[in-house]
């Protein structure tokens, strides 16, 4: 077992500067690591009362005595005291953990169970806390200082089933506003060990790289900022794939002046951008070398990466927003996902698919450089170009209405 991938890692220190919204919990607090909020904030703290009612539910629906489900998470718990931080963990007895990791584990698994069908059969007082409160637990849950050992949730869900198909699927299409047409389903892959449900859910949104060549590169000798509008220029059109898997990206022809650059598309809002900055925090925690592991490892800092790389200016914005690849209206306007993505620069993310794309992109640079030129040359000049087509066409015209006009003359 890799026991790096399985802890429940802290924020970041590399990361801490960037957002607190994206570190600390507004109403909910899981496992140890913001415990002590229970006691500074009344809102985290009346959350604490609904966990009961949550693990009362919980234990009623499973058909089995609270005994049973407890002793089963006490097992597990025991495990899972040694994948936080031992620092903390030395302060906290069993006294107070074992209860914590009880009522926590309920909650999560009610919560999920809400996120599936089985969410008609839920409690209706419990099913109206997840409604109303829907866009902060999303922000909450997925935090990476938030998280519990999966084996502890697990415990708990033998005797309260989740299908996890309904729950993945759920969440895989959260990032996008829009319904993939082609979207393939959830397909379990027994292999995976999830360490929490911020790993779990960012192994299936991420995906699986179908690429086998690594790429052994480094940006030293390649240009490391090209804009949307830049990319334009050179003949690279920005293109939303059909897919919610952000693995999926790169540099494909499209035709003797052109390429496009593909991948997966965005909806961006405050949850969704703290959950994609918890699951790179993950990949930048749980990956020691970059350029030697997989693509799948460091997938949403690549993707974070070429975004924020796209975008420079507010009009950069809009060209993502006119090429699909920024969804929906309900989201950040674009002076926030500007900031946002600007902000995103100063991290010390890294990624194996952002380098190989990059790559590509140098190399479409060096091997067209005609073409680029001419297609350049189109495109700054394209306005000038139609209306000088247009007096032409006009001029043609005329001078076919005249030389009409002359020869019905002679007649």
């Amino acid at each position: 077992m890799d026991t790096i991938r399985m802890k429940i890692h802290r924020y970041p220190a590399s990361l801490r500067g960037f957002n607190e919204y994206s570190s600390v919990p507004r109403m909910v607090a899981m496992g140890p690591y913001h415990c002590a909020r229970v006691l500074q904030d009344q809102l985290i703290k009346h959350v604490e009362k609904v966990k009961y009612v949550a693990a009362y539910h919980c234990v009623m629906e499973s058909g089995h005595s609270l005994k049973e489900v407890y002793d089963a998470v006490v097992s597990a718990a025991h495990i899972a005291r040694h994948r936080y931080d031992n620092n903390l963990m030395a302060g906290i007895d069993d006294g107070d953990f074992l209860p914590m990791m009880f009522y926590d584990a309920c909650f999560l698994v009610q919560y999920m169970l809400w996120c599936t069908p089985a969410a008609t059969e839920m409690e209706a007082s419990l099913r109206s806390f997840f409604d109303f409160n829907r866009k902060v637990l999303r922000h909450d849950l997925m935090l990476l200082e938030n998280q519990l050992p999966w084996l502890v949730v697990e415990a708990v869900m033998r005797f309260r089933h989740v299908e996890l198909v309904d729950f993945i699927a759920d969440w895989r299409d959260y990032l996008q506003d829009r319904k993939v047409l082609e979207e393939k389903p959830v397909v379990l892959d027994e292999s995976y060990e999830p360490p929490h449900l911020l790993g779990l859910l960012r192994f299936y949104i991420v995906g699986r790289s179908k690429t086998k060549v690594q790429t052994r590169a480094n940006l030293n000798s390649i240009s490391v900022s090209v804009s949307a509008i830049e990319l334009a220029e050179i003949g690279i059109t920005l293109t939303a794939k059909e897919t919610t898997e952000l693995i999926n990206m790169g540099i494909s022809k499209k035709g003797i002046l052109s390429a496009k650059l593909s991948l997966a598309p965005l909806s961006l809002d405050d949850e969704r951008a703290s959950f994609l900055i918890n699951m790179a925090a993950l990949e930048l925690c749980t990956t020691s070398n970059f350029q030697e592991a997989g693509d799948e490892d460091s997938a949403v800092c690549s993707y974070l990466l070429l975004l924020s790389m796209l975008v420079h200016r507010e009009e950069d914005v809009q060209e993502l927003r006119t090429k699909h690849l920024l969804q929906g209206g309900a989201g950040l306007i674009n002076k926030d996902a500007l900031d946002f993505f600007t902000s995103l620069q100063s991290l010390p993310l890294r990624g194996l698919c952002y380098v190989r794309v990059m790559v590509e992109i140098e190399n479409y640079k060096v091997k067209r450089w005609i073409r680029i030129m001419v297609h350049a040359f189109l495109y700054k000049n394209k306005k000038t170009i139609l209306t000088a087509l247009s007096v032409i066409s006009v001029l043609v015209s005329i001078l076919g209405t005249l030389m009409s006009l002359k020869s019905k003359s002679k007649i």
